[in-house]
């Protein structure tokens, strides 16, 4: 499988680019959340990030020292299309395009991310996603990156993990724009996974064989007991966090179990109109795939709506206390080609949040890390021989970063940034990554 796999590392914008009010960029939701009380960690903000907005250019010459082979990246809505819909802002344009030129320049691919949770502001005071024409908005918005920037960049993602930008944006909170409505998060969930359709009927209008795709974040689901309750919350939890985004995308569907399960608690669900199916399922040409632990739940009638609670995971964690399970990927991926066919597969995020050692000699000392990436390496090389069609693999993230509403606290990078200098030092995971890829394309020839 190596020789066909390409190894990348991801990234997204507002997570490193700072400069948020620079050359007209618009205010994102990200913007305004940070200013919410008690919303982010530590009060931080994405204001300078990791400064890649200026410092895009050592940043890719790091990538060439690392061996990278395809960068992921987001293109920032509001610094394109400063309020979501009307002008397109000629500066943001330009970044995008020195950034994807930069990239071939030096042999690396681009992979476009179109949208990376990072809304304009304007379109939240509509409505955010909860309304249509958000959707619709977002469709525009995809016409225009694709005639800005189509004859550099072939593969794009329209989408990054609607069930995030749906759940935990309207439902939980805990996300931009903050709010908790469960009713309102489920028109939000239909009406992004719309605009990946409206996205995707767009990016193949302007961009002569463009390769499409979205990210979902499914997990295996994993119940606490064998006891009737807990398998049926699992039944629910799969159905809640993967079958209800998987299932439209893939089979043109909502998944009759779930949808009877919140048009018995919320009422009809009436915001999917004739054809919108048909659009959120049109073909797409791969499936993109954030990876980082199973989900292991038990039924506890008391958490309204779903009647879930999270179940203790086994220990290691990282420090986001997320489980270490490889073979948690190994299991999602056979899935995946079990109940959804031969749809090629990127890994667009796999990665780990550990309480790293300090830089000494140049270098940092991250051995979980580095144990992590090969392990669940290894699990994609598995799959790949059990017949799973996986084409790219990402690490998760190229720089320690903006962790959203962890602020600075948690660092998943290959590279240390130090956010006093913003500095950049190779992590010894990210040393073995360019091992890794070196005796990868080795073995091809």
């Amino acid at each position: 499988m190596s020789g066909g796999l390409v190894f990348g590392a991801a990234t997204a914008a507002f997570q490193i680019e700072g400069a948020t009010r620079k050359h007209g960029r618009g205010e994102s939701i990200w913007d305004r959340f940070c200013r919410f009380p008690g919303a982010i960690a530590n009060g931080d903000t994405g204001d300078v990030a990791c400064d890649h907005y200026h410092r895009w250019e050592d940043d890719l010459d790091l990538m060439v020292e690392l061996g990278i082979e395809s960068y992921r990246f987001s293109i920032a809505w509001p610094r394109v299309q400063p309020r979501g819909s009307g002008p397109v802002n000629p500066a943001g344009v330009d970044f995008y395009r020195r950034l994807t030129e930069g990239l071939l320049e030096r042999g690396i691919e681009p992979v476009a991310t179109l949208y990376h949770w990072d809304l304009p502001q304007a379109l939240q005071d509509g409505g955010g996603w909860a309304v249509r024409s958000t959707a619709e908005h977002f469709g525009e918005y995809a016409a225009h990156a694709g005639e800005a920037l189509g004859d550099l960049i072939e593969h794009w993602i329209t989408v990054n993990e609607p069930w995030v930008v749906s759940i935990l944006g309207y439902a939980h909170g805990t996300k931009a724009p903050g709010l908790r409505d469960w009713p309102t998060a489920l028109r939000a969930a239909h009406h992004v996974l719309l605009g990946h359709g409206l996205a995707l009927e767009a990016l193949r209008a302007t961009v002569p064989g463009a390769q499409v795709g979205i990210t979902l974040n499914p997990a295996p689901i994993h119940a606490a007991t064998g006891s009737d309750e807990d398998r049926a919350a699992a039944l629910r939890m799969d159905g809640h966090l993967n079958r209800w985004f998987l299932d439209p995308v893939l089979r043109g569907a909502y998944p009759d179990d779930l949808r009877a399960y919140y048009e018995r608690l919320f009422g009809p669900l009436d915001v999917v109109r004739r054809g919108d199916l048909r659009t959120i399922s049109a073909p797409i040409d791969f499936l993109g795939i954030n990876y980082y632990q199973p989900e292991r739940v038990a039924a506890d009638p008391r958490r309204a709506p779903l009647g879930i609670k999270a179940a203790p995971r086994p220990a290691p964690t990282t420090a986001m206390g997320w489980e270490v399970n490889p073979e948690g990927l190994y299991e999602l991926l056979l899935r995946l080609r079990r109940d959804y066919g031969d749809v090629p597969i990127f890994i667009t995020e796999n990665g780990a949040a550990y309480d790293d050692a300090a830089v000494v000699d140049g270098c940092v000392e991250d051995p979980e890390r580095l144990e992590y990436l090969r392990a669940h390496l290894d699990a994609l090389t598995r799959a790949a021989a059990a017949g799973v069609d996986v084409r790219r693999y990402y690490a998760w993230s190229l720089l320690d970063n903006f962790e959203w509403e962890q602020g600075y606290g948690k660092r998943f990078g290959i590279v240390h940034v130090d956010y006093e200098t913003l500095e950049r030092v190779p992590k010894r995971s990210a040393l073995w990554y360019r091992d890794h890829i070196a005796a990868a394309r080795a073995s091809a020839f």
